[in-house]
Protein backbone atom coordinates (compact mmCIF):
# COMPACT_ATOMS: atom_id res chain seq x y z
CA UNK A 1 0.00 0.00 0.00
CA UNK A 2 3.04 2.50 0.79
CA UNK A 3 5.28 3.30 -2.32
CA UNK A 4 9.42 3.67 -1.21
CA UNK A 5 10.61 7.17 -2.05
CA UNK A 6 14.09 7.67 -2.47
CA UNK A 7 14.22 9.45 0.49
CA UNK A 8 16.37 9.00 4.30
CA UNK A 9 16.38 11.07 7.18
CA UNK A 10 19.87 11.61 9.22
CA UNK A 11 19.67 10.47 12.66
CA UNK A 12 23.33 11.59 14.40
CA UNK A 13 25.62 10.16 12.00
CA UNK A 14 23.66 7.69 10.32
CA UNK A 15 21.23 8.05 7.73
CA UNK A 16 18.12 5.60 7.74
CA UNK A 17 15.28 5.38 5.03
CA UNK A 18 12.31 7.23 5.05
CA UNK A 19 9.32 5.40 3.38
CA UNK A 20 5.84 7.69 2.90
CA UNK A 21 3.01 6.24 1.90
CA UNK A 22 1.92 7.76 -1.55
CA UNK A 23 -1.23 9.89 -2.05
CA UNK A 24 -3.28 7.03 -4.15
CA UNK A 25 -2.55 5.22 -0.74
CA UNK A 26 -6.16 4.23 0.21
CA UNK A 27 -5.25 4.50 3.83
CA UNK A 28 -5.10 7.99 3.47
CA UNK A 29 -8.29 8.86 1.62
CA UNK A 30 -9.92 6.50 4.57
CA UNK A 31 -7.87 8.48 7.04
CA UNK A 32 -9.34 11.25 5.34
CA UNK A 33 -13.01 9.87 5.61
CA UNK A 34 -12.74 8.99 9.96
CA UNK A 35 -11.32 12.51 10.89
CA UNK A 36 -13.86 14.43 9.16
CA UNK A 37 -16.17 12.78 11.16
CA UNK A 38 -13.84 12.97 13.97
CA UNK A 39 -14.01 16.53 13.04
CA UNK A 40 -18.19 17.02 12.90
CA UNK A 41 -18.54 14.76 16.23
CA UNK A 42 -15.96 17.74 18.08
CA UNK A 43 -18.17 20.85 16.33
CA UNK A 44 -21.48 19.27 15.50
CA UNK A 45 -22.92 16.41 16.79
CA UNK A 46 -21.95 16.11 20.47
CA UNK A 47 -19.75 12.91 20.44
CA UNK A 48 -18.36 12.29 24.37
CA UNK A 49 -15.42 11.77 23.53
CA UNK A 50 -12.77 14.51 23.30
CA UNK A 51 -9.52 15.66 21.09
CA UNK A 52 -6.58 14.85 23.73
CA UNK A 53 -8.13 10.93 24.13
CA UNK A 54 -8.73 11.05 20.21
CA UNK A 55 -5.10 12.04 20.38
CA UNK A 56 -3.59 9.42 22.42
CA UNK A 57 -5.61 6.87 20.42
CA UNK A 58 -3.72 7.51 16.99
CA UNK A 59 -0.43 8.27 18.68
CA UNK A 60 -0.28 5.84 20.67
CA UNK A 61 -0.28 3.23 17.76
CA UNK A 62 1.76 5.27 15.32
CA UNK A 63 4.34 5.26 17.81
CA UNK A 64 4.29 1.64 18.66
CA UNK A 65 4.44 0.64 14.93
CA UNK A 66 6.86 2.71 13.93
CA UNK A 67 8.83 1.38 16.71
CA UNK A 68 8.41 -2.26 15.96
CA UNK A 69 9.14 -1.12 12.20
CA UNK A 70 12.75 0.38 12.93
CA UNK A 71 13.32 -2.23 15.27
CA UNK A 72 13.06 -4.85 12.49
CA UNK A 73 14.26 -3.51 9.39
CA UNK A 74 15.83 -0.07 10.39
CA UNK A 75 13.32 1.83 8.38
CA UNK A 76 11.62 4.96 9.11
CA UNK A 77 8.19 4.13 7.73
CA UNK A 78 5.12 6.07 8.20
CA UNK A 79 2.49 4.08 10.14
CA UNK A 80 -0.14 4.26 8.27
CA UNK A 81 -2.17 1.16 9.14
CA UNK A 82 -1.72 1.74 12.85
CA UNK A 83 -2.70 5.51 13.07
CA UNK A 84 -5.85 4.06 11.25
CA UNK A 85 -5.92 1.35 14.03
CA UNK A 86 -5.84 4.49 16.64
CA UNK A 87 -8.38 6.67 14.81
CA UNK A 88 -11.22 3.68 14.57
CA UNK A 89 -10.63 2.76 18.16
CA UNK A 90 -11.34 6.72 19.02
CA UNK A 91 -14.38 6.52 16.71
CA UNK A 92 -15.77 3.41 18.34
CA UNK A 93 -14.50 3.85 22.17
CA UNK A 94 -16.32 5.95 24.98
CA UNK A 95 -15.26 6.09 28.42
CA UNK A 96 -18.05 7.45 31.04
CA UNK A 97 -18.39 10.40 32.15
CA UNK A 98 -16.67 12.30 29.68
CA UNK A 99 -18.92 15.38 28.95
CA UNK A 100 -20.68 16.49 25.63
CA UNK A 101 -19.17 19.32 24.66
CA UNK A 102 -15.69 18.81 26.99
CA UNK A 103 -13.57 19.01 23.82
CA UNK A 104 -9.94 19.51 25.73
CA UNK A 105 -10.72 17.03 28.93
CA UNK A 106 -7.92 14.46 29.48
CA UNK A 107 -10.58 11.97 31.82
CA UNK A 108 -9.84 8.31 30.58
CA UNK A 109 -6.84 9.13 28.20
CA UNK A 110 -5.07 6.42 29.42
CA UNK A 111 -8.18 4.08 28.68
CA UNK A 112 -7.67 4.88 25.16
CA UNK A 113 -4.01 4.74 24.55
CA UNK A 114 -4.07 1.33 26.22
CA UNK A 115 -7.00 0.14 24.32
CA UNK A 116 -5.68 0.93 21.02
CA UNK A 117 -2.01 0.13 21.94
CA UNK A 118 -3.40 -3.59 22.42
CA UNK A 119 -5.78 -3.49 19.86
CA UNK A 120 -2.24 -3.36 17.16
CA UNK A 121 -0.41 -5.59 19.47
CA UNK A 122 -2.91 -8.52 18.52
CA UNK A 123 -1.81 -7.52 15.19
CA UNK A 124 1.78 -8.91 16.51
CA UNK A 125 1.10 -11.96 18.43
CA UNK A 126 -2.21 -13.55 17.09
CA UNK A 127 -1.12 -14.77 14.15
CA UNK A 128 -1.89 -17.55 11.55
CA UNK A 129 -0.07 -18.54 8.14
CA UNK A 130 2.08 -15.10 8.38
CA UNK A 131 -0.77 -12.72 8.69
CA UNK A 132 -2.60 -11.38 11.81
CA UNK A 133 -6.13 -12.78 12.66
CA UNK A 134 -8.34 -10.63 13.46
CA UNK A 135 -9.16 -6.49 12.51
CA UNK A 136 -6.88 -4.97 15.46
CA UNK A 137 -9.18 -2.01 16.42
CA UNK A 138 -12.37 -4.91 16.07
CA UNK A 139 -10.91 -7.56 18.13
CA UNK A 140 -9.26 -4.55 20.57
CA UNK A 141 -13.08 -3.03 20.85
CA UNK A 142 -14.78 -6.06 21.75
CA UNK A 143 -12.23 -7.25 24.58
CA UNK A 144 -12.26 -3.81 25.72
CA UNK A 145 -16.32 -3.37 26.71
CA UNK A 146 -16.11 -7.31 27.74
CA UNK A 147 -13.65 -6.73 30.24
CA UNK A 148 -14.62 -3.38 31.43
CA UNK A 149 -17.62 -3.33 31.36
CA UNK A 150 -21.06 -1.26 30.79
CA UNK A 151 -20.37 1.00 34.07
CA UNK A 152 -16.98 2.01 32.39
CA UNK A 153 -17.26 2.15 28.83
CA UNK A 154 -19.46 2.03 25.80
CA UNK A 155 -19.60 1.85 21.97
CA UNK A 156 -20.59 4.60 20.11
CA UNK A 157 -24.24 5.14 19.78
CA UNK A 158 -26.51 3.36 16.92
CA UNK A 159 -28.18 7.28 17.15
CA UNK A 160 -26.14 10.36 16.79
CA UNK A 161 -28.39 13.51 16.51
CA UNK A 162 -31.17 14.05 14.93
CA UNK A 163 -31.28 14.97 11.32
CA UNK A 164 -30.55 18.03 10.66
CA UNK A 165 -27.91 19.35 8.18
CA UNK A 166 -24.78 18.56 10.36
CA UNK A 167 -26.07 14.62 10.26
CA UNK A 168 -26.98 15.28 7.06
CA UNK A 169 -23.45 15.89 6.03
CA UNK A 170 -22.07 12.60 8.11
CA UNK A 171 -24.08 10.19 6.85
CA UNK A 172 -22.66 12.04 2.92
CA UNK A 173 -19.68 11.53 4.51
CA UNK A 174 -20.06 8.19 5.42
CA UNK A 175 -21.43 6.69 2.64
CA UNK A 176 -19.74 8.98 -0.55
CA UNK A 177 -16.47 8.07 1.17
CA UNK A 178 -17.15 4.37 1.87
CA UNK A 179 -18.73 4.11 -1.54
CA UNK A 180 -15.45 5.15 -3.14
CA UNK A 181 -12.80 3.58 -0.96
CA UNK A 182 -14.63 0.12 -1.05
CA UNK A 183 -15.25 0.67 -4.94
CA UNK A 184 -11.52 0.89 -5.40
CA UNK A 185 -10.72 -2.02 -3.74
CA UNK A 186 -13.03 -4.18 -4.84
CA UNK A 187 -15.29 -5.04 -1.76
CA UNK A 188 -18.95 -3.25 -2.70
CA UNK A 189 -20.26 -6.99 -2.98
CA UNK A 190 -18.42 -7.59 0.07
CA UNK A 191 -20.23 -4.78 2.09
CA UNK A 192 -23.58 -5.30 0.85
CA UNK A 193 -23.61 -8.86 1.54
CA UNK A 194 -23.53 -7.92 5.03
CA UNK A 195 -25.69 -5.23 5.48
CA UNK A 196 -28.36 -6.79 3.91
CA UNK A 197 -27.80 -10.02 5.87
CA UNK A 198 -28.12 -8.38 9.10
CA UNK A 199 -30.97 -5.63 8.02
CA UNK A 200 -33.14 -9.32 6.97
CA UNK A 201 -31.85 -10.86 10.58
CA UNK A 202 -32.70 -7.34 12.46
CA UNK A 203 -36.23 -7.47 10.22
CA UNK A 204 -36.82 -10.65 11.65
CA UNK A 205 -36.53 -9.80 15.19
CA UNK A 206 -38.26 -6.40 15.33
CA UNK A 207 -41.17 -8.48 14.19
CA UNK A 208 -40.78 -10.42 16.88
CA UNK A 209 -40.89 -7.81 19.36
CA UNK A 210 -38.20 -7.03 20.04
CA UNK A 211 -37.05 -3.88 22.57
CA UNK A 212 -33.90 -2.11 23.36
CA UNK A 213 -33.42 0.64 26.07
CA UNK A 214 -30.76 3.18 24.94
CA UNK A 215 -28.87 6.57 26.57
CA UNK A 216 -30.34 8.70 24.02
CA UNK A 217 -34.41 7.52 24.09
CA UNK A 218 -36.59 8.03 26.68
CA UNK A 219 -38.70 4.92 25.59
CA UNK A 220 -37.31 1.48 24.78
CA UNK A 221 -36.74 1.49 20.91
CA UNK A 222 -38.94 -1.75 19.71
CA UNK A 223 -40.35 -3.19 16.76
CA UNK A 224 -39.92 -1.10 13.13
CA UNK A 225 -38.09 1.56 14.90
CA UNK A 226 -35.69 -0.46 16.57
CA UNK A 227 -35.02 -2.26 12.92
CA UNK A 228 -34.75 1.66 11.38
CA UNK A 229 -32.24 2.99 13.76
CA UNK A 230 -29.80 -0.13 13.87
CA UNK A 231 -30.15 -0.49 9.96
CA UNK A 232 -29.77 3.01 8.90
CA UNK A 233 -27.37 3.82 11.61
CA UNK A 234 -24.09 5.47 10.94
CA UNK A 235 -21.89 3.27 13.00
CA UNK A 236 -23.25 0.25 11.39
CA UNK A 237 -21.94 1.83 7.89
CA UNK A 238 -18.71 2.75 9.24
CA UNK A 239 -18.70 -1.10 10.12
CA UNK A 240 -19.77 -2.52 7.14
CA UNK A 241 -17.73 0.12 5.63
CA UNK A 242 -14.15 0.44 7.11
CA UNK A 243 -13.82 -2.40 9.31
CA UNK A 244 -15.25 -5.59 7.70
CA UNK A 245 -13.75 -4.52 4.44
CA UNK A 246 -10.10 -4.91 5.54
CA UNK A 247 -8.76 -6.82 2.85
CA UNK A 248 -6.36 -8.23 4.93
CA UNK A 249 -8.28 -9.80 7.68
CA UNK A 250 -11.37 -11.44 5.15
CA UNK A 251 -11.14 -14.34 2.83
CA UNK A 252 -9.03 -14.04 -0.40
CA UNK A 253 -11.64 -15.16 -3.32
CA UNK A 254 -14.41 -12.59 -4.33
CA UNK A 255 -17.13 -15.18 -3.95
CA UNK A 256 -15.71 -15.83 -0.06
CA UNK A 257 -16.19 -12.57 0.88
CA UNK A 258 -19.47 -12.39 0.04
CA UNK A 259 -20.15 -15.65 2.00
CA UNK A 260 -17.95 -14.08 4.75
CA UNK A 261 -19.50 -10.55 5.26
CA UNK A 262 -22.81 -12.50 4.94
CA UNK A 263 -22.26 -15.26 7.77
CA UNK A 264 -21.02 -11.92 9.90
CA UNK A 265 -23.87 -10.04 9.40
CA UNK A 266 -25.93 -13.51 10.37
CA UNK A 267 -23.58 -13.96 13.32
CA UNK A 268 -23.88 -10.20 14.72
CA UNK A 269 -28.03 -10.64 14.49
CA UNK A 270 -27.96 -13.93 16.63
CA UNK A 271 -25.93 -11.37 18.90
CA UNK A 272 -27.86 -9.07 18.87
CA UNK A 273 -31.19 -11.16 19.68
CA UNK A 274 -30.54 -11.69 23.09
CA UNK A 275 -29.87 -8.15 23.93
CA UNK A 276 -32.07 -5.86 26.30
CA UNK A 277 -29.60 -2.61 26.03
CA UNK A 278 -28.15 -0.62 23.24
CA UNK A 279 -24.73 -1.42 24.96
CA UNK A 280 -25.23 -5.08 24.46
CA UNK A 281 -25.84 -4.66 20.77
CA UNK A 282 -23.80 -2.71 19.75
CA UNK A 283 -20.95 -4.98 20.86
CA UNK A 284 -22.73 -7.89 19.44
CA UNK A 285 -22.66 -6.28 16.18
CA UNK A 286 -18.76 -5.78 16.62
CA UNK A 287 -18.14 -9.31 17.86
CA UNK A 288 -19.87 -10.93 14.74
CA UNK A 289 -16.54 -9.87 13.32
CA UNK A 290 -14.46 -11.32 15.78
CA UNK A 291 -16.22 -14.33 15.96
CA UNK A 292 -16.22 -14.21 12.46
CA UNK A 293 -12.09 -13.84 11.69
CA UNK A 294 -10.54 -17.15 12.51
CA UNK A 295 -12.88 -19.14 10.13
CA UNK A 296 -11.71 -16.86 7.17
CA UNK A 297 -9.58 -19.55 6.11
CA UNK A 298 -12.27 -22.42 6.25
CA UNK A 299 -14.49 -20.11 3.90
CA UNK A 300 -11.93 -19.64 1.35
CA UNK A 301 -11.06 -23.65 1.39
CA UNK A 302 -14.80 -23.99 0.69
CA UNK A 303 -14.43 -21.13 -2.27
CA UNK A 304 -10.87 -20.54 -3.62
CA UNK A 305 -9.43 -17.38 -5.21
CA UNK A 306 -9.87 -18.15 -8.81
CA UNK A 307 -5.68 -18.67 -10.12
CA UNK A 308 -4.90 -16.48 -13.10
CA UNK A 309 -4.73 -18.29 -15.98
CA UNK A 310 -7.26 -20.88 -15.14
CA UNK A 311 -11.05 -21.44 -15.92
CA UNK A 312 -12.84 -20.23 -12.75
CA UNK A 313 -14.41 -23.00 -12.27
CA UNK A 314 -17.43 -25.81 -13.54
CA UNK A 315 -19.74 -25.02 -15.66
CA UNK A 316 -23.19 -24.34 -13.52
CA UNK A 317 -25.45 -27.14 -13.10
CA UNK A 318 -28.64 -26.25 -14.51
CA UNK A 319 -30.56 -29.56 -13.88
CA UNK A 320 -34.04 -28.18 -12.85
CA UNK A 321 -34.20 -31.21 -10.29
CA UNK A 322 -30.56 -29.44 -8.89
CA UNK A 323 -31.42 -26.55 -9.47
CA UNK A 324 -34.62 -27.47 -6.91
CA UNK A 325 -32.27 -28.87 -4.48
CA UNK A 326 -29.95 -26.02 -3.62
CA UNK A 327 -33.20 -24.08 -3.62
CA UNK A 328 -34.60 -25.60 -1.12
CA UNK A 329 -31.53 -26.11 0.72
CA UNK A 330 -30.95 -22.04 0.77
CA UNK A 331 -34.40 -21.52 1.87
CA UNK A 332 -34.43 -24.27 4.86
CA UNK A 333 -31.52 -22.59 5.97
CA UNK A 334 -32.93 -18.86 5.79
CA UNK A 335 -36.20 -20.55 8.20
CA UNK A 336 -33.05 -22.08 10.06
CA UNK A 337 -31.64 -18.88 10.54
CA UNK A 338 -34.88 -16.75 11.19
CA UNK A 339 -35.74 -19.31 13.50
CA UNK A 340 -32.72 -18.97 15.74
CA UNK A 341 -32.76 -15.33 15.82
CA UNK A 342 -36.22 -15.64 17.06
CA UNK A 343 -35.06 -17.63 19.43
CA UNK A 344 -32.16 -16.05 20.49
CA UNK A 345 -34.11 -13.01 21.16
CA UNK A 346 -36.76 -14.08 23.60
CA UNK A 347 -34.73 -12.55 26.68
CA UNK A 348 -35.51 -9.18 24.93
CA UNK A 349 -38.94 -9.88 23.20
CA UNK A 350 -41.82 -7.35 24.96
CA UNK A 351 -44.85 -5.82 22.91
CA UNK A 352 -43.44 -3.46 20.18
CA UNK A 353 -46.76 -1.37 20.37
CA UNK A 354 -46.29 2.16 21.80
CA UNK A 355 -46.48 2.70 25.61
CA UNK A 356 -49.31 2.04 27.16
CA UNK A 357 -52.02 4.75 28.34
CA UNK A 358 -51.52 5.18 32.18
CA UNK A 359 -55.07 6.06 33.74
CA UNK A 360 -55.40 9.86 34.63
CA UNK A 361 -55.27 10.09 38.73
CA UNK A 362 -58.85 9.33 40.03
CA UNK A 363 -58.80 13.07 42.02
CA UNK A 364 -58.98 17.07 40.18
CA UNK A 365 -55.64 18.96 40.42
CA UNK A 366 -55.31 22.24 39.85
CA UNK A 367 -51.63 23.94 39.01
CA UNK A 368 -52.02 27.45 37.65
CA UNK A 369 -49.07 27.01 34.42
CA UNK A 370 -48.45 31.01 35.71
CA UNK A 371 -46.81 29.13 39.10
CA UNK A 372 -44.43 27.44 37.12
CA UNK A 373 -40.74 29.04 36.52
CA UNK A 374 -38.24 28.89 33.55
CA UNK A 375 -36.83 25.45 32.57
CA UNK A 376 -33.13 25.45 32.37
CA UNK A 377 -32.33 22.47 30.19
CA UNK A 378 -28.56 20.48 29.97
CA UNK A 379 -27.37 20.15 26.87
CA UNK A 380 -27.73 16.04 27.21
CA UNK A 381 -31.23 16.53 27.62
CA UNK A 382 -31.37 18.36 24.42
CA UNK A 383 -29.84 15.83 22.54
CA UNK A 384 -32.23 13.63 23.68
CA UNK A 385 -34.03 12.00 20.80
CA UNK A 386 -37.68 12.89 21.75
CA UNK A 387 -40.37 15.61 21.57
CA UNK A 388 -40.99 15.40 25.38
CA UNK A 389 -39.01 18.32 25.69
CA UNK A 390 -39.80 20.11 22.58
CA UNK A 391 -41.39 22.98 24.61
CA UNK A 392 -38.61 23.33 26.17
CA UNK A 393 -39.86 20.96 29.47
CA UNK A 394 -43.00 23.12 30.74
CA UNK A 395 -44.84 20.63 29.91
CA UNK A 396 -43.38 18.21 32.17
CA UNK A 397 -42.60 20.40 34.69
CA UNK A 398 -45.92 21.19 34.73
CA UNK A 399 -46.84 17.41 35.25
CA UNK A 400 -44.17 17.12 38.44
CA UNK A 401 -46.27 19.52 39.99
CA UNK A 402 -49.12 17.61 39.32
CA UNK A 403 -47.78 14.81 40.40
CA UNK A 404 -46.74 16.26 43.57
CA UNK A 405 -50.34 17.72 43.79
CA UNK A 406 -51.47 14.39 43.89
CA UNK A 407 -49.23 12.99 46.30
CA UNK A 408 -50.24 15.69 48.84
CA UNK A 409 -53.73 14.76 48.19
CA UNK A 410 -53.27 11.13 48.33
CA UNK A 411 -51.06 11.40 51.96
CA UNK A 412 -53.95 14.13 53.22
CA UNK A 413 -56.71 11.32 52.59
CA UNK A 414 -54.46 7.85 53.61
CA UNK A 415 -55.58 6.80 50.32
CA UNK A 416 -52.41 4.60 48.89
CA UNK A 417 -54.00 3.74 45.66
CA UNK A 418 -53.98 7.34 44.69
CA UNK A 419 -50.02 7.63 44.56
CA UNK A 420 -50.38 4.92 41.08
CA UNK A 421 -50.89 7.76 39.54
CA UNK A 422 -48.13 9.93 39.99
CA UNK A 423 -45.43 7.63 41.44
CA UNK A 424 -43.43 4.41 41.14
CA UNK A 425 -40.65 2.40 42.67
CA UNK A 426 -38.59 4.33 45.47
CA UNK A 427 -40.48 7.14 45.54
CA UNK A 428 -43.86 4.61 45.73
CA UNK A 429 -42.88 3.27 48.55
CA UNK A 430 -41.25 5.87 50.59
CA UNK A 431 -44.99 7.64 50.57
CA UNK A 432 -46.84 4.46 50.80
CA UNK A 433 -44.59 3.74 54.51
CA UNK A 434 -45.76 7.44 55.43
CA UNK A 435 -49.33 6.65 54.67
CA UNK A 436 -49.15 3.43 56.72
CA UNK A 437 -47.36 5.30 59.54
CA UNK A 438 -50.22 8.36 59.29
CA UNK A 439 -52.97 5.82 59.93
CA UNK A 440 -51.25 4.35 62.83
CA UNK A 441 -50.43 8.08 64.83
CA UNK A 442 -53.60 9.70 63.49
CA UNK A 443 -51.91 13.31 62.33
CA UNK A 444 -51.09 13.64 58.56
CA UNK A 445 -47.83 15.70 57.25
CA UNK A 446 -48.92 17.07 53.60
CA UNK A 447 -46.18 18.73 51.59
CA UNK A 448 -47.26 21.50 49.43
CA UNK A 449 -44.14 22.81 46.77
CA UNK A 450 -43.52 26.29 45.70
CA UNK A 451 -41.18 26.51 42.89
CA UNK A 452 -38.35 29.30 42.38
CA UNK A 453 -36.24 27.59 40.09
CA UNK A 454 -36.48 24.12 37.91
CA UNK A 455 -33.45 22.79 36.31
CA UNK A 456 -33.64 19.69 34.19
CA UNK A 457 -30.85 17.08 33.44
CA UNK A 458 -30.84 13.31 32.05
CA UNK A 459 -30.24 11.20 35.14
CA UNK A 460 -29.69 7.68 34.75
CA UNK A 461 -31.34 5.48 37.92
CA UNK A 462 -30.08 2.43 36.84
CA UNK A 463 -26.85 2.68 35.14
CA UNK A 464 -26.59 3.96 31.62
CA UNK A 465 -27.89 1.42 29.76
CA UNK A 466 -31.33 1.24 31.77
CA UNK A 467 -32.38 3.90 29.77
CA UNK A 468 -32.21 7.67 30.87
CA UNK A 469 -34.75 9.71 33.01
CA UNK A 470 -35.20 13.22 32.98
CA UNK A 471 -33.88 14.58 36.91
CA UNK A 472 -35.93 18.04 37.62
CA UNK A 473 -33.62 20.06 40.12
CA UNK A 474 -35.86 22.33 41.99
CA UNK A 475 -35.49 24.84 44.88
CA UNK A 476 -38.00 27.08 46.44
CA UNK A 477 -40.08 26.66 49.47
CA UNK A 478 -42.13 23.79 50.70
CA UNK A 479 -45.11 24.23 53.39
CA UNK A 480 -45.05 21.20 55.66
CA UNK A 481 -48.56 20.80 57.01
CA UNK A 482 -49.92 18.79 59.64
CA UNK A 483 -53.98 17.56 59.64
CA UNK A 484 -55.52 15.53 62.23
CA UNK A 485 -57.55 12.56 61.20
CA UNK A 486 -60.76 14.71 60.12
CA UNK A 487 -58.91 17.19 58.05
CA UNK A 488 -58.20 19.71 60.60
CA UNK A 489 -55.29 21.86 60.15
CA UNK A 490 -53.23 21.44 62.93
CA UNK A 491 -49.55 23.23 61.95
CA UNK A 492 -47.93 24.61 59.27
CA UNK A 493 -43.89 25.05 58.72
CA UNK A 494 -42.09 26.85 56.08
CA UNK A 495 -38.63 25.82 54.70
CA UNK A 496 -36.58 26.34 51.84
CA UNK A 497 -35.67 23.16 49.78
CA UNK A 498 -33.54 21.58 46.94
CA UNK A 499 -34.15 18.28 45.82
CA UNK A 500 -33.92 16.71 42.66
CA UNK A 501 -36.95 15.01 41.47
CA UNK A 502 -36.20 11.71 38.95
CA UNK A 503 -39.16 10.87 36.75
CA UNK A 504 -39.43 7.94 34.01
CA UNK A 505 -42.27 6.45 32.20
CA UNK A 506 -41.89 3.44 34.02
CA UNK A 507 -45.52 2.05 33.25
CA UNK A 508 -46.67 3.58 30.30
CA UNK A 509 -47.16 6.96 28.11
CA UNK A 510 -47.21 8.93 31.98
CA UNK A 511 -44.14 10.25 33.78
CA UNK A 512 -44.00 9.25 37.35
CA UNK A 513 -41.88 10.28 39.86
CA UNK A 514 -39.25 7.48 40.72
CA UNK A 515 -37.01 9.13 42.89
CA UNK A 516 -35.87 11.75 45.05
CA UNK A 517 -32.15 13.03 45.70
CA UNK A 518 -29.54 15.12 46.23
CA UNK A 519 -29.34 18.06 43.44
Amino acid sequence: MTTAVARTLRIGATEYPLVLPSVRDPRLHLAGVIITIHVLGQVALGFTVSVPQIVAAILTCALIEAGWTFYRSRQLVWPASAMLTGSGVALILRVLGTGRGDHWTWYGVHVFALVAGGSLVTKYVIRYRGVHVFNPSNVGLVAAFLVLGSERVAPLDFWWAPLDAWMVAAYVVIVVGGLVITNRLRLLATAAAFWLVLTAGLGVLAASGHCMTTGWALQPVCGTYFWWVVATSPEVLIFLFFMITDPKTIPAGPAARVVFAGAVGLVAALLIAPQTAEFGAKVGLLAGLAVMSPLRWLVDGLLPEPVAGRARGRAVDLHPLRVFARGALVGAAAVVAAVAIVVAGSPARVSAQALPAVAPPAIDVDVDPATIPPVALDAEVAALNSDIVADGGRGLALLLAENLAVEAQAVLRGDPALLRAADHGDRLAALEQQIARSGTAGDRVVADYTFDSLHLSVIFTEGSQGGPGLGFSATGMVDQITYDAGGTELARATAPFATMFVMRQALGDRFLIVATQSP
